[in-house]
């Protein structure tokens, strides 16, 4: 099938099944966001200017990064690595710059990829007076403060946002996160990772809440950024109760995915506004705004990055849970995920912790953890308890993988900050809330100061 033919029901199934692979074949991909600003006035920047996020792709492509065009804008960079495999930089609505790294082998080489990456956007940073900083949700500015990005989707998704939720133009505008993801080798492997991880998405989010302000000031949440996503759109966001129903595989996961309204579809650089049209009758009959038009693989393909749960199912699993965050937790993030699904016995060991959970634990876990962070409670234990035991679990598990790097050192050093923070219950966000009452006295300039990267 091409990717301009007309969709079966198999042709979806196959979109997501095709990225089974053997487990020695299994690679982590890691994506992070970050928060740019101007160094003098620390607001952020817009595309176009000397010191804007066009200046920043231009100055990166000395690094051999290739451009990326969409109506005569530049709107993301490529690159291979030595085994040939892709990297891009991308923008979020708000300017937000991602990195969406290569599938690599083990933590270590994703480490030293996002290194190489901070690096390179570093000195081109300083060059043009900006700096980067990691952190859930924007600390200072209000969403009219903030440039967008001119990229087609963009303009659709911030029209139909408002439709469907109250926060969801902060989403585009105003939020960062770190991501994982991650293989699976048939369809029950799958199966598992995803309830498994979906369940633990909270944990994880409690783990990572580095989110407390919003305009300046405690915004009374650890992570604004998770909350935000609880009024979005329902439609396609949050804990998927279906995913631990019996029966739950590819089939089911692609009939939850027809039934969530369409943003658009992309013809040639154009993109036509489907907002909340359905992807089901486009495929079987098509629609008014593309007369004469089914739906095509990539139209499928394209429909499925526009589905936000706290786990996402495309070729492979997303892991969505976590803020943004400084490197450690880029790097930490990677290493939590692999350990607890890329070995058998973490992955049996960590359903064990979330199997007799019912559907409202899950919901309410969700909810409660961007208030309460590890301070929260599910089915009779705190949040600190579970990420105890889920960082232990990791921790046997990457010592089972035993990836070493070339100075003979496994993938558990990258746990060592996640640690500390179970076993202590404080997150960073309540670090950062610390230092905001305290050594800051209130001045969350401080934040761009102390935290840049």
């Amino acid at each position: 099938m091409t990717d301009a033919a007309p969709l079966s029901r198999e042709d979806l199934i196959r979109a997501m099944s095709k990225g089974a692979k053997p487990k020695d074949q299994w690679r982590i991909g890691a994506e992070h966001e970050k928060f740019g600003f101007d160094r003098s006035t620390l607001r952020r920047p817009a595309y176009e200017g000397e010191g804007g996020i066009l200046a920043m792709l231009t100055g990166l492509q000395r690094f051999g990064w290739a451009p990326v065009e969409e109506a005569g804008y530049v709107i993301a960079l490529e690159r291979k690595n030595e085994e040939g495999m892709t990297a891009s930089i991308s923008l979020e609505p708000g300017g937000q710059f991602e990195l969406s790294g290569a599938p690599l082998k083990d933590v270590h080489d994703i480490c030293n990829e996002t290194g190489q990456h901070l690096m390179e956007v570093k000195q081109v940073a300083d060059q043009l007076n900006l700096g980067f900083i990691g952190a859930g949700f924007d600390p200072l500015w209000r969403r009219e403060d903030v440039p967008v990005m001119p990229k087609g989707r963009y303009k659709i998704m911030r029209a139909y946002m408002p439709k469907k939720g109250s926060l969801g133009l902060d989403m585009m505008l105003r939020t960062c996160t770190i991501q994982s993801n991650l293989d699976f080798s048939d369809e029950a492997d799958m199966v598992a990772k995803f309830r498994t991880s979906l369940a633990l998405q909270p944990v994880a989010t409690a783990l990572f809440a580095c989110s407390p302000f919003i305009e300046g000031k405690p915004s009374g949440f650890l992570s604004s950024r998770a909350n935000v996503w609880t009024d979005t759109d329902p439609d396609r966001t949050g804990m998927l109760d279906f995913v631990f129903q019996d029966g739950f595989g590819y089939e089911r996961y692609a009939d939850y995915a027809l039934d969530v309204p369409m943003y658009f579809a992309k013809r040639g650089e154009t993109y036509v506004d489907l907002s909340g049209q359905s992807f089901r009758r486009f495929m079987t009959e098509g629609l008014d705004a593309l007369p004469g038009e089914r739906a095509t693989k990539k139209d499928w393909n394209d429909h499925l990055t526009t589905l936000f749960p706290e786990v996402r199912l495309k070729s492979y699993l997303e892991m969505r849970g976590a803020d943004g965050g400084p490197w450690s937790r880029i790097c930490a993030l990677q290493a939590l995920w692999a350990g607890v699904l890329y070995d058998g016995a973490a992955l049996a060991a960590a359903w064990d912790l979330v199997k007799n959970w019912d559907i409202a634990d899950h919901e309410r876990l969700r909810r409660d953890v961007t208030r309460l962070g590890l301070k929260a409670e599910v089915a009779g234990r705190s949040v600190r308890d579970v990420a105890v035991d889920m960082v232990h679990i990791a921790r046997e598990g990457l010592k089972n993988r035993a990836r070493f790097s070339g100075g003979m050192v496994d993938e558990r050093g990258y746990l060592s900050e996640l640690e500390d923070i179970a076993d202590s219950g404080i997150t960073p966000a309540d670090r950062l809330l610390a230092l905001y009452n305290g050594e800051w006295q209130g001045d969350l300039t401080r934040m761009y100061r102390d935290f840049a990267y």
